[in-house]
């Protein structure tokens, strides 16, 4: 999955680095990862997935939400310039309301009907969080005691789906890229104690680390720096991986004031 954000964030590379020189010290492909940090921010790193891998890869993508996508948030339309009908084709949107219709939908990619004209190389979950709160993903409701198997739950069905997947395309294609699965997970939610919050969100993200290769942590950088710079907003970005995958790389994403998006390697 590194692949995938790495193309991304080369994509929206800042002109001042140079490309080739990252691109020899790419990190080795992962098939997994996991987007923690502020919402608005994951879901554009997201979607920005979704559109890079469909545009630039020219691969089928499969991107769960509960929130409906209409158009391209402005923010990445500003960003994303030139992209064609035909590669935004090959992103399907899909909108589960509940924990119960997602591994429904997620189940539904084994099944021949659901995978015409080819099978899916990247899945996306777009904030599994709203999955584990309850109905609707209200940020009201409580987590309850079973949700930590729930996570693993869902982890396992979509690790599987993911290998699954990664078959069928290797038996079209000799050599072909493992099927990649991103997921963003926005721990500031209110579970109704308080007190137990933390607790509950690192069980939460300690079971996902056990199937999730690699993690994307998105942290907002406020210091005078982002001022300094005329920046609206200045997020650090650090890929961490499993001792088995060895990836480690810090960037930054810049947001300007005019809605411009690019990233610096650090």
């Amino acid at each position: 999955m590194t692949d995938v954000l790495t193309l991304v964030f080369e994509t929206f590379m800042s002109r001042t680095d140079v490309k080739n020189d990252l691109r020899a010290a790419a990190p080795s492909p992962t098939c997994s990862c996991l987007v923690v940090g502020d919402q608005s921010v994951s879901r554009s790193v997201l979607l920005l997935a979704a559109v890079t891998a469909a545009a630039e890869m020219g691969v089928r993508v499969v991107f769960f939400t509960q929130t409906q996508i209409q158009s391209l948030p402005a923010v990445l339309q500003k960003c994303i310039t030139g992209l064609s009908p035909e590669s935004l084709k090959k992103i399907k949107f899909c909108y589960p309301r509940t924990m119960e219709e997602l591994l429904q939908q997620v189940a539904s990619l084994h099944e021949s009907t659901n995978l015409y004209p080819a099978p899916p190389s990247l899945v996306i979950v777009d904030r599994l969080e709203q999955f584990l709160c309850g109905p609707g993903g209200s940020n009201q409701s409580e987590f309850q005691p079973r949700e930590p198997s729930c996570a693993a739950h869902l982890s396992a069905l979509l690790c599987d789906t993911a290998a699954f997947l990664t078959n069928l395309l290797k038996a079209q294609t000799s050599g072909c890229a493992p099927c990649r699965l991103i997921a963003s997970f926005h721990s500031d939610v209110d579970t109704g104690h308080t007190s137990s919050k933390e607790s509950v969100m690192d069980v939460i993200l300690d079971v996902f680390d056990r199937y999730f290769q690699v993690r994307c942590t998105i942290e907002q950088d406020r210091s005078y720096e982002a001022a300094a710079a005329g920046l609206q907003e200045l997020w650090n970005v650090y890929l961490s991986g499993t001792s088995s995958t060895g990836v480690t790389q810090e960037w930054r994403l810049l947001i300007f004031p005019d809605g411009l998006m690019e990233f610096k390697l650090i």
